[in-house]
């Protein structure tokens, strides 16, 4: 028998399941739709250096093939059928992918914006200086240096 009591392994499975799914939870969708051999939208931005979930519907009455090169991915999208690929994380740029089976029109591109920068810190000095209650723990800091 085990040396850890059957409470303490089941504590430890529920977090990991709870912790495991949290952070699925969290992660960006994209939705990406073919109809008539063609990706719609035909391109998709996404954020720098994260991890995003492309759910890609064929809503035609035949195969494709998710293709991309630059992305390293390939998936077979049957019809009337929706397909998951996890992508990222990605630095910024421009990310082509292709339907195999129809590589003539099934084109689109999946670019990488860099996220968006922090508030300009000078303004929020501004804005933190009028707090009274700031200004109050910035002399306690200034005090106990």
């Amino acid at each position: 028998m085990s040396n850890f009591p059957m409470p303490f392994i089941h504590c430890v499975i529920m977090t990991l399941l709870i912790v495991s799914f949290s952070s699925l939870a969290k992660r960006p969708e994209f939705q990406l739709r073919l109809n008539n051999h063609l990706f719609y939208p035909a391109e998709i931005e996404i954020p720098e250096n994260t991890k995003v979930k492309l759910i890609i519907h064929n809503q035609d009455n035949t195969p494709e093939e998710f293709d991309s090169f630059d992305l390293n991915r390939e998936k077979v999208i049957f019809p009337k059928k929706k397909a998951i690929i996890f992508i990222g994380p990605l630095l910024p740029g421009r990310y082509d992918f292709f339907g195999e089976f129809n590589p003539n029109s099934a084109q689109g591109t999946i670019i990488v914006v860099p996220n968006k920068l922090a508030p300009d810190n000078t303004e929020s000095e501004k804005n933190a200086s009028k707090s009274p209650s700031n200004s109050a723990v910035v002399k306690e800091i200034n005090h106990v240096n």
